[in-house]
């Protein structure tokens, strides 16, 4: 059985995306990892010669004390969504988000990341700012990023961005795995910008190597590639678009405040982040 790991801090945010975690765990046939993980504060025990152990006792009680009473509102949502079959384990680790993540995917032979994001201005901070692009770049295993305004809705359409290389079709193929579970079509957009190296030869295998499979083509002439995206989710009723993880820079650039405000308020679907090489 697959396994989803799903970090949470029991905010509004990560309890919208644990909804998803639940969605998607049925799809994949996965059971769920919760972890919560903290941060204990440093002190200098010159000044605590004598409590400072239990300082940090009480700190880490405290924590678990949170965690105990989070976990049966979670198991809640599981049974209102009638999802309360899918198997849960729970860890609690103190210490740093990403090495936690990276520690647990090792452990517990994680092969999914589910985490949730706060809306617009939170897109922009969860993927410029240095914790969550480690994260993004730091973990080889698919990693699902749902915003706050993103309601779970039955995945039908999943977009993937390509430029046709060897190592796309590999990624490619993972995601068509997952939409015959659900019975999705794949969208696959590649933007064909002035200076594209891609031959028509090449898009031309692509589509004849998939023609028995459920994947739609399209090729947009446009050098506007991060508008072009935004259309095409919007357009093209997108439920989940795939981005790879090779373009250092690129979650930067589509995030920034600069672009529009209608386009950025209608930005309120997941991302699946695939790290390919």
């Amino acid at each position: 059985m697959k396994k989803i790991l799903f970090p949470t801090d029991f905010s509004e945010v990560a309890t919208n995306a644990f909804v998803h975690a639940l969605e998607f765990a049925k799809i994949v046939q996965a059971e769920l990892v919760l972890l919560h993980s903290f941060d204990l504060p440093v002190f200098d025990n010159q000044f605590f010669p004598e409590n400072y152990a239990v300082i940090y006792d009480s700190l880490e009680l405290s924590q678990f004390e949170v965690f105990k009473h989070e976990i049966p509102k979670l198991r809640a949502i599981a049974e209102a969504h009638n999802l309360d079959k899918i198997k849960m384990t729970h860890k609690l680790m103190d210490g740093d988000l990403l090495h936690n993540i990276k520690k647990s995917i090792k452990e517990d032979k994680i092969d999914f990341v589910v985490m949730g994001t706060a809306g617009a201005t939170g897109w922009e901070a969860f993927f410029v700012g240095t914790n969550t692009n480690d994260v993004i770049s730091g973990v080889d295993v698919p990693m699902l990023c749902v915003p706050l305004e993103a309601e779970f809705r039955k995945i039908e359409t999943i977009g993937f961005t390509t430029r046709f290389r060897p190592k796309d079709k590999k990624a490619l193929k993972k995601v068509l795995s997952i939409a015959q579970k659900t019975n999705a079509v794949v969208k696959c957009l590649y933007v064909k910008t002035s200076d594209s190296d891609v031959e028509t030869k090449t898009i031309e295998a692509w589509e004849n190597e998939f023609r028995d499979d459920p994947i739609e083509f399209f090729v947009i002439n446009s050098d506007e590639v991060k508008e072009t995206i935004y259309d095409f989710i919007l357009y093209k009723s997108i439920d989940v678009l795939t981005m790879l993880t090779y373009k250092r820079g690129f979650f930067e650039g589509i995030f920034k405040p600069s672009l529009t405000k209608k386009i950025i308020s209608n930005f309120d679907i997941p991302i699946l982040a695939m790290h390919i090489d």
